[in-house]
């Protein structure tokens, strides 16, 4: 009996707060239900063989509450990147000395993602502000580069860091596409985003952004795994898991190749 009326009690106690919660004053209109997003890749896993020379990934994608107004009058911005696993990295300046040129300075950068592919449905200057950019790392110019350790003369950062972001892009493991996001129906979209042929392997995130009028409303994210497969697993796994025999088969493989030339191009 007891445990009956504490029961009844908190159910009377509960009751006001939930009617209130469903319960709209008159005159107070309903409050708009923001919009989400939802996103799927054509691949849950890449496989790299020697044979590998790069490929696209498809990302389809929905938009749902949204206003169709703004809609038709394209309010609506979708950004897609593909972000490689992080690590620390390394700049190094060369300087001619005596004649040479040599390493003088270095700059390490840490945890930055070792490969960057990204697609929007424009160019990012038009989908929302630099500073709503670089507060949330949209963009490989606006990837956070934060050096480790001692920087010496503040001044060179800048310069480092657009010297990594030059080199990433030069190597093709940063890259921009403008127009690769396209909305193929009136809330679903399509996104192409292209894998270089040196990715790294590692678990990489696919990374999509919701912008109305400019404003950023949602994101979302989704796991894709490069491995190697075939030989280039097994070295790569020999390589880590022993590497005093790796070392010393290389070396020998390197004694039995030279010692085999030098008697095929031997004169006689």
């Amino acid at each position: 009996m007891r445990h009956l009326l504490r029961t009844l009690l908190v159910s009377l106690m509960l009751l006001p707060t939930t009617a209130g919660a469903q319960t709209l004053l008159p005159g107070q209109a309903p409050q708009p239900v923001a919009e989400g997003l939802e996103i799927g890749t054509s691949t849950s896993e890449i496989a790299i063989t020697s044979d590998f020379h790069g490929a696209d990934l498809t990302i389809f994608g929905a938009v749902t509450n949204t206003d169709s107004l703004l809609l038709a009058i394209g309010q609506y911005d979708v950004v897609v990147v593909l972000e490689g696993p992080r690590d620390n990295a390394t700049v190094r300046k060369k300087e001619r000395v005596f004649g040479i040129w040599v390493n003088t300075h270095s700059m390490t950068f840490e945890t930055v993602p070792h490969s960057y592919s990204m697609s929007s449905s424009r160019m990012l200057d038009d989908v929302t502000t630099p500073l709503d950019l670089t507060d949330r790392g949209i963009g490989i110019d606006h990837i956070p580069l934060t050096p480790m350790g001692f920087l010496g003369n503040a001044s060179n950062v800048g310069e480092f860091r657009d010297a990594y972001r030059r080199l990433q892009e030069r190597s093709g493991l940063y890259v921009r596409d403008p127009s690769g996001v396209r909305f193929v129906s009136s809330n679903l979209f399509k996104a192409s985003l292209r894998l270089p042929a040196n990715i790294p392997n590692g678990v990489h995130t696919v990374r999509a952004y919701l912008f109305k009028s400019g404003k950023f409303v949602t994101e979302k994210s989704a796991p894709l795994r490069v491995i190697k497969t075939g030989i280039e697993q097994t070295i790569t796994d020999a390589a880590h898991e022993q590497p005093i025999i790796y070392g010393l088969f290389a070396v020998f493989l390197a004694v039995v190749t030279g010692w085999g030339a030098s008697v095929v191009f031997r004169k006689e």
